[in-house]
């Protein structure tokens, strides 16, 4: 096979254009993020051709990427395994040998090595939320924990909610992709779904619809269910949300940290996630589905319900005991 010059800068380009129609948005972004990395280590090796690329420098740039990122295995193993697929694209268009892709190696690790373990129990949950209801009743930040608590939702999913979504009077939303209009939403149309709400959460909804929620339109003229003054809230902003309501001084009134309130850095907007104690959106979601699955809501309803396979909760999401499951599949027994 005769090999075609290809520069790492131009296969880049050329690959991510390639993955456009293929990859989400996100997953593009991450792809191209990872990937600069290696084109970076390229740059300080004087590779300019990639016809030249061989095992040894692909393990090369491994140990020079954990070592100069400071890598998790699960992280390493995510880089090398896009680099495996970016090098396998390079096969395809006669720019490397054949292949070399085989020798690009990752981390070998445990699914306990690959399941985060950050969450939102229950009990913290309901301090946050019953804060929120005395304190910040129907405001954005209470309507957007909400929601990701009791609905189980990513946050693209609840980003891209408008108010024609929300049914009032049926109690239930609709999950919409709309990746045209700039709300994509994870799986694409096959994350699309009904939800259905509880009197509770509808009252804070209809609340928030007639009494706090700024009246504007995004950039396509569409209304989005979560607003602020100047549009569709921002997947930034229900972040922030999350971050902030998860630090225990908001709705305990102490630092479990030993830090005084007043002068916590960690307080001000561009620095929430650095407290301790903050949390992500998506201990939200895995918080409220180990929460429901706690209370014996069957594994389909959850797995409908949030859009994820029973096989990804049992890996990621179910925070229960071996013990508790076995104490839940005892009440059963009588039946049988």
């Amino acid at each position: 096979m005769s090999l075609e010059p290809i520069e790492p800068e131009t296969a880049l380009e050329l690959y991510l254009a390639d993955k456009e129609n293929e990859l989400a948005k996100a997953s593009l972004k991450a792809h191209k993020y990872r990937l600069n990395h290696f084109i970076r280590w390229c740059d300080e090796q004087d590779i300019e051709n990639l016809n030249t690329l061989r095992g040894r420098q692909l393990h090369q740039y491994r140990l020079w990427r954990r070592n100069e990122g400071d890598l998790s295995p699960v992280t390493e193993k995510t880089q090398m395994d896009t680099l495996r697929v970016f090098v396998r694209w390079v096969e395809s268009v006669d720019g490397v040998e054949q292949d070399l892709s085989e020798k690009v190696l990752s981390p070998s690790i445990t699914p306990e090595q690959n399941t985060r373990h950050e969450i939102l129990k229950s009990e913290r949950a309901e301090k946050v939320l019953a804060h929120l209801e005395k304190y910040e009743y129907a405001t954005i930040d209470h309507v957007s924990v909400a929601l990701m608590w009791h609905t189980m939702m990513r946050i693209g999913g609840v980003h891209a909610l408008d108010v024609e979504d929300y049914h009032s009077d049926e109690q239930y939303i609709e999950v919409r992709h709309r990746a045209e209009q700039g709300t994509p939403i994870k799986n694409k149309e096959d994350g699309e779904r009904l939800v259905a709400l509880s009197n509770r959460l509808c009252r804070l909804l209809d609340d928030w619809l007639v009494d706090q929620r700024p009246d504007v339109t995004d950039d396509y003229g569409r209304e989005p269910l979560l607003t602020t003054v100047q549009g569709r809230a921002s997947k930034a902003t229900l972040r922030h949300c999350v971050y902030r309501w998860t630090q225990p001084c908001r709705y305990e009134g102490e630092c479990p940290h030993d830090r005084e309130i007043v002068d916590c850095k960690a307080r001000s907007r561009n620095h929430l996630s650095k407290c301790p104690s903050s949390l992500n959106p998506h201990a939200i979601r895995r918080g409220s589905i180990t929460h429901n699955l706690h209370n014996d809501m069957p594994e389909k309803v959850v797995s409908d319900r949030a859009n994820v396979s029973p096989a990804v909760i049992e890996q990621h999401y179910d925070r229960r005991s071996e013990r508790e499951k076995m104490e839940q599949r005892r009440d059963y027994l009588d039946d049988l």
